[in-house]
């Protein structure tokens, strides 16, 4: 018996032996339990193996590159209270004397801009800035400037302005034709307020018109959050390039819905060096009002297809009025690029150099018509009262 139990105790004390030399050596021989799914944890130091693009799936490289170069935009407008009708009746002032004009109130808004030069000039909208009567403008490091504005373009809502400064952080401009849907694009602004902030998301669509919202429309769309205050500020590629000025929403509550327009850099920097160069932006003008063809007005007026921009109106004695343009002309071409809407003749016509003559291509009736027109200077947009 003595022996029997010598010989189990050896065995049991071998058998931890080799349990614990095989756990100490070679855990994975043991079985376990309890863990479903295996964790790959991140190795320390940031690297992230092939989650994104660029630095891992992180895009600080283009956040920090644009993020010095986008200021805050806070402007003041002075409004002076309507002075009573009452106060002018002669009876009023016999009883009550003189009456003063009420106290001036201040309207304050905020936007934001993007520095595109080192000695102060800062590229933002229009309606940022309109009808204020004080403009300042904060960097990124803390520093505030007071602004003027330099021009201003509201048929397409941009406006340049400069502070006194010097050695500035500027942004760098992107490449408009490699820009594609489904990039991912940031959108860098001042939010509500809230301060400089950064969010992501896509190109979701180019060349977006016929919105509504500026005379010349060709925005970008994305889904990269832009609330109020972002207006003005910088849409910028993966490598922080600069891309587009972040514009408008669409909205019915006026907050994100993720659909969101910007400028193309490639239009906002040929304004931006009209404007710095001669305060205003000269587009060609010849004095028509156009409007769609429907099929409905292409069966009423005859003709073969919606093609083309139906001149509804021509202003006397404009460029079209005396190259013989007449109401109910059907323009389709002008210097022989087709029209297809009235939007694509604005455009076209806005890009041809004033005093240059041009080929418009019409259809009179079952006639086409070939006929030259010397290009006049668009007029300023009228301010609304």
């Amino acid at each position: 018996m003595h022996r029997l139990w010598l010989i189990f105790a050896q065995t049991v004390t071998v058998a931890l032996a080799i349990i614990f030399t095989v756990s100490t050596l070679k855990p994975e021989w043991l079985p376990r339990g309890g863990q479903v799914v295996a964790l790959q944890e991140a190795s320390r130091g940031g690297d992230r193996g092939n989650l994104g693009t660029h630095s891992g799936d992180s895009y600080r490289n283009a956040a920090r590159a644009a993020l010095p170069s986008v200021v805050h935009i806070y402007t003041t407008q002075q409004v002076r209270q309507q002075r009573h009708p009452l106060f002018d009746d002669p009876i009023f002032r016999h009883f009550f004397g003189e009456r003063q004009d009420g106290p001036s109130r201040r309207n304050s808004g905020l936007g934001s801009g993007v520095i595109v030069s080192q000695n102060g000039y800062i590229l933002t909208n229009f309606h940022v800035i309109e009808a204020a009567d004080d403009i300042q403008v904060s960097l990124n490091d803390g520093k505030t400037y007071k602004a003027r504005i330099v021009g201003s373009d509201p048929e397409s809502d941009l406006a340049v302005l400069h502070i006194k400064a010097e050695k500035l952080p500027t942004i760098t401009f992107g490449q408009m034709d490699s820009l594609q849907v489904g990039d991912v694009v940031l959108a860098i602004g001042n939010p509500f307020g809230v301060g400089q902030t950064v969010t992501m998301g896509i190109v979701s669509a180019l060349g977006r018109s016929h919105l509504g919202i500026n005379t010349f429309e060709n925005f970008i769309q994305t889904d990269a959050a832009i609330n109020p205050g972002n207006s003005g500020g910088a849409l910028v590629d993966a490598q922080g390039n600069l891309v587009g000025i972040n514009t408008a929403i669409y909205s019915r509550t006026g907050g994100n819905h993720g659909i969101g327009f910007a400028i193309p850099v490639s239009s906002a920097r040929s304004i931006m060096e009209q404007i710095i160069e001669s305060g205003s932006v000269t587009r060609g003008w010849i004095g028509v009002e156009a409007q769609e063809i429907t099929p409905e007005l292409a069966e009423s007026f005859g003709l073969p297809d919606t093609d083309g921009a139906l001149i509804a109106g021509v202003v006397r004695s404009s460029p079209a009025d005396k190259a013989g343009i007449r109401p109910g002309d059907v323009l389709l071409s002008v210097e022989g690029k087709p029209v297809t809407d009235p939007q694509v003749m604005l455009d076209l016509i806005a890009d041809l150099k004033p005093e240059a003559r041009a080929s418009f291509r019409l259809r009179r009736d079952r006639s086409i018509l070939e006929l030259a027109v010397r290009i006049g200077k668009r007029p300023p947009l009228r301010a609304e009262e």
